[in-house]
């Protein structure tokens, strides 16, 4: 599995004629790195069809750090900005991902989008309506363009 990071943008046609996973143009972000590599893991994981089950936890960046972060404990992730804010149980920490990239972290077995804002965990839901999920105490809004997969959660 390749992922090729390069400054020259007239080899991209070619590399992904060669079954490339992503390709890089330099200088890229650390986010956007990190970005190709989960879309890689995912790819070994299809490819090797790993039964094992898959890590229950991400790492997140926050300023210079990477703090890992368990699945279990994300309630849910809401755009701020040109930041992601990640709400668990204990803190709330400011990363600088985009919700495209936010969406890829997040595995879409136990997480969803369900406003152009917000993404949230499946597992903490605790009551849901036409125009909104509350995770615990929290009401968050459904987005329009989003209603029909949530509405799919509660069947």
């Amino acid at each position: 599995m390749v992922i090729f990071t390069t400054a020259y943008s007239e080899h991209a046609v070619q590399s992904f004629e060669l079954d490339v996973i992503d390709y890089l143009l330099k200088p890229f972000s650390q986010s956007r790195f990190l970005k190709a590599c989960n879309k890689a893991f995912k790819q070994f994981e299809l490819r090797n069809n790993n039964s094992s089950p898959s890590p229950g936890y991400v790492f997140i960046k926050c300023g210079y750090e990477q703090i890992r972060v368990e699945l279990d404990d994300i309630l849910y992730a809401e755009s701020n900005g040109n930041y992601m804010q990640f709400v668990t149980g204990k803190e709330k920490l400011l990363s600088r991902l985009n919700m495209a990239e936010t969406e890829i972290l997040l595995p879409s077995n136990d997480f969803i989008r369900i406003h152009r804002s917000f993404i949230v965990a499946k597992k903490h839901i605790s009551k849901l309506d036409r125009k909104s999920i509350w995770i615990q105490q929290t009401e968050i809004p459904i987005g329009t363009n989003y209603a029909e997969a949530v509405e799919k959660i509660g069947k």
